[in-house]
């Protein structure tokens, strides 16, 4: 059913529907990991991937575009390496939104290893939800 796993991020796995971001925040449960909060949500969606992925920075915390774009550049970059994590243990589809919470910019092996924590933590949620 789902396509073969690469450390690729396309627009496949991007979640850019506006309409699934809006049920998303509304119906959709959190988990934290500082300095990332993740808000998911088990939803049929439009892509043949089991997942679909978006991240956020907000303006309220990093007023400079530069900065922001470089921390989510981050974020995405975590998540493309460490989403096997995911992919092994999802059987539904999900669409999940990552945010950073941090007043500051973190070291990438921060961030990194907090993105690492946080998909295990969603796993174990996943596999409590499914059985």
């Amino acid at each position: 059913m789902f396509v073969s796993m690469k450390f690729t991020l396309g627009k496949q796995e991007r979640l850019k529907h506006r309409k699934l971001i809006t049920q998303l925040f509304s119906e959709g449960k959190s988990i934290k990991v500082f300095p990332l909060r993740m808000v998911y949500l088990q939803v049929e969606h439009y892509s043949s991937f089991p997942v679909q992925c978006g991240v956020s920075v907000p303006k309220r915390n990093f007023k400079k575009a530069v900065s922001r774009n470089k921390i989510k550049r981050l974020l995405r970059e975590s998540y493309r390496l460490q989403k096997n994590i995911v992919y092994s243990e999802v059987k539904k589809p999900y669409v999940f939104m990552i945010s950073y919470l941090a007043k500051e910019e973190l070291p990438y092996a921060v961030i990194k290893s907090s993105m690492e924590k946080l998909l295990i933590k969603f796993t174990e949620k996943v596999s409590e939800d499914e059985k």
